[in-house]
């Protein structure tokens, strides 16, 4: 971590992002990647000013927990214990606060509340955190100090919690950041420990998790790992036996509760907001670690993002407001519990000016009142609301505990587009139009929802408002978003909301093959009238489509596609017609045939975090010589590509990549292989291929 130095004292703050570029082999976070045409440059005309957005209530995705909405208190912000602060914190509907305060919580010691190498600010203490969460509403995430703490201590601060004063304080991570301890080349996070290694981290969460939970079993406990893509993900260093993350899920994944990760996209406000479009597949190869490596009933391990900004530019003008919501709702549609802006207050960092706006540079979503060094430029007054604050407060006027995200989606990369649906049958959507200097007509159409003919509830945040203003106008099929603007339509529904069945309850995949799945749920409820049947869709973008029904629990899916993720839900329909709530959903890949006359082998053999280098190894599975050979595949995302390659012609098209023989090794013998290798490259979350096809051919995968 960065030290900085504010109001004459020396402390440990966020880094700005030009120090993690600095660091050895760092990836530049999660999202990289060119922008989105018409969005590298801010002043850029829009290609088209009016966008189609659909919104799907057939396509379920995560339900809206009671700790979605979080932030960052820091042990270093004197105004932490304030009234005034808890005040607004609950006005924006936190619902979780984070204590006490990143890389601080590796030095902070509870019991006399300091932190040796830092600045502790009076009225920070931890009783004091626990008066304004109560004040707020809200529930701690502490962390539990790793770096220079021991179990012992840990397990001490949860008696005292729980025990002595009674705060029922459920969610505790250990350590924040640990892998940035020198292990991998860049040292930010304090760390004592004699052995800075992934397997010795996980070792010593194992302990604070037995000494935690001996204290309070009904305690959650997490542990620190890396978004994928963000460095040091995919990175192996000393004798681990892999890279942090598979490490730490091997050894301590059968004791922990959920992962904690951090993500700040960096770049340009131009650039850093298209990249929640990454999320989904972020948070699908996250899963899929943690269901690879953290052993059986891998599925009851929560997803926490305890740290997020938009970190280079706009940090207190309108694209933080734009990100916090567009962000919030993604990592929540996507199963994440909590998401947590970095952070409360911070201080002045550097000043511009963004779409018209003063940006002064600071990670806080509240005011500091703070100066520059030289005293030209100071922050508003102290508490005045950034951005943020304002995109905060719009997420919890739009998402709401209990609610159930929906599909929706956009045509027009400068305006995203989300949904939930409540449980009073009402839809709410979230518009986010991410041109600074231009409205944008939409219209939105809706599938599996009738919206009333009422002029729906309009909640709107513009670039510099000071304010979100609420008012009841218009239509539920078409807005004019103003440039740079938040805006949140709640949609009554045409029909009346009872006598609805249930929703089925979490599907499960058995039996997935390349071309099959087996998909069974737990019985819906019936509502006024008998259930006469059970529907299964897939998630297509924003629109369903019907797999199949079945008067049953569980139905037998085919004609799917190799080497694809299929998202599923499963809706009740009764014998009056009346369909339910979306199931939650459900997320598997195909794969590749068991058997085949070619096999492929595809082996990462060194990552770098934006970049690695591949084997792929062709076997021939006939009897017969095979005389010239082209392999193809698939890219699942667009920021995947093959850099450079040898012992073959690569060409990359789009995402479909083709591999041709050459004089040296067209000729594969009967039962014989051959190998290829190239250099990739990926901007992005990098999921692997899994259907591979050798002169047409679908092959088996090694």
């Amino acid at each position: 971590m960065k030290l900085s130095d504010r109001h004459g004292v020396r402390h440990l703050a966020r880094p700005r992002p030009s120090v993690r570029r600095a660091h050895s082999l760092f990836a530049v976070g999660l999202l990289l990647g060119t922008a989105l045409v018409g969005i590298d440059q801010p002043n850029a005309v829009a290609a088209s000013t009016s966008a189609a957005i659909t919104v799907n209530a057939r396509a379920g995705l995560a339900t809206v927990p009671d700790t979605a909405l979080g932030v960052n208190h820091a042990i270093w912000d004197s105004q932490l214990g304030t009234t005034e602060t808890s005040d607004l914190l609950r006005t924006a509907g936190v619902q979780m606060m984070r204590y006490p305060g990143g890389s601080y919580a590796d030095i902070y010691r509870w019991e006399d509340h300091t932190a040796p190498g830092g600045y502790v600010a009076p009225g920070t203490d931890f009783d004091t955190f626990m008066a304004g969460v109560r004040r707020a509403g809200a529930q701690p995430m502490i962390i539990a100090n790793y770096g220079t703490g021991t179990p012992e201590e840990a397990a001490e601060w949860v008696r005292y919690a729980n025990v002595t004063k009674g705060y029922d304080a459920r969610y505790w991570t250990v350590g924040n950041e640990n892998y940035g301890n020198g292990h991998y080349g860049s040292a930010w996070e304090a760390d004592h420990h004699p052995d800075k290694s992934a397997t010795y981290y996980a070792n010593l969460v194992v302990e604070y998790a037995d000494a935690m939970k001996a204290v309070d079993p009904s305690i959650k406990v997490g542990a620190v790992l890396t978004m994928p893509a963000n460095w040091p993900d995919g990175l192996t260093a000393g004798d681990d036996p892999g890279p942090w993350n598979q490490t730490v899920l091997d050894i301590a994944g059968q004791k922990i509760d959920f992962v904690d990760v951090h993500w700040y996209p960096g770049g340009s406000a131009a650039e850093s907001l298209p990249r929640t479009s990454h999320i989904t597949d972020a948070v699908h190869l996250l899963r899929e670690q943690i269901t690879r490596y953290a052993g059986p009933d891998a599925g009851r391990i929560g997803i926490s993002l305890t740290e997020v900004n938009v970190t280079s530019q706009g940090m207190t003008s309108q694209p933080a407001a734009l990100f916090l919501a567009d962000a919030y709702s993604g990592l929540l549609a996507n199963g994440v519990f909590t998401v947590h802006w970095w952070n409360v207050r911070n201080g002045i960092g550097q000043v511009s000016t963004v779409a018209g706006q003063t940006d002064y540079g600071d990670f806080g979503m509240l005011s500091s009142g703070t100066c520059t060094s030289d005293g030209s430029v100071c922050e508003p007054p102290l508490n005045t609301p950034f951005a943020a604050y304002h995109g905060l407060s719009m997420m919890s006027r739009f998402a709401r505990t209990g609610d159930q995200f929906i599909r929706a989606a956009s045509d027009d990369p400068l305006v995203a587009a989300h949904a939930v649906r409540r449980a009073n049958g009402e839809v709410a959507v979230l518009l986010v139009n991410r041109d600074p200097d231009h409205a944008h007509e939409v219209t939105i159409d809706y599938a599996g929802f009738a919206p009333s003919s009422g002029e729906p509830t309009v909640h709107t945040h513009t670039n510099g408002a000071t304010a979100i203003t609420t008012s009841r106008s218009g239509s539920a099929t078409s807005r004019t978003l103003p440039p740079y603007s938040l805006t949140t339509l709640v949609v009554q529904s045409a029909a009346p909301a009872t006598g609805h069945p249930g929703a089925p309850g979490q599907p499960t995949a058995t039996e997935v093959t390349d071309r099959t799945a087996t998909i069974s749920w737990p019985a819906a409820t019936r509502g006024a009238s008998p259930i006469a049947k059970y529907e299964v869709h897939r998630q297509y973008g924003a629109v369903s489509e019907q797999l199949g029904e079945t008067s049953g629990t569980s139905l037998t899916v085919d004609n799917l596609v190799p080497g694809r993720r299929y998202t599923v839900n499963v809706l009740t329909r009764d014998t009056a017609g009346r369909v339910s709530w979306a199931s939650p959903p459900l997320s598997f890949t195909t794969g590749a045939p068991t058997t085949s006359s070619c096999g492929v082998r595809f082996t990462r053999t060194t990552d770098w975090g934006n970049g690695y280098v591949a084997n792929v190894d062709i076997v021939n599975n006939t009897d017969t010589e095979i005389d010239g050979w082209t392999l193809t595949w698939t890219w699942p995302t667009t920021w995947q590509r093959v850099g450079s390659g040898w012992s073959a012609n690569w060409e990359q098209v789009g995402t479909t990549v083709r591999v041709t023989s050459t004089d040296d090794n067209r000729r594969i013998p009967a039962e014989g292989g051959t190998s290829a290798g190239f250099v990739g490259e990926y901007s992005g979350p990098n999921v692997t291929p899994t259907a591979f096809r050798l002169n047409g051919t679908l092959c088996a995968v090694l």
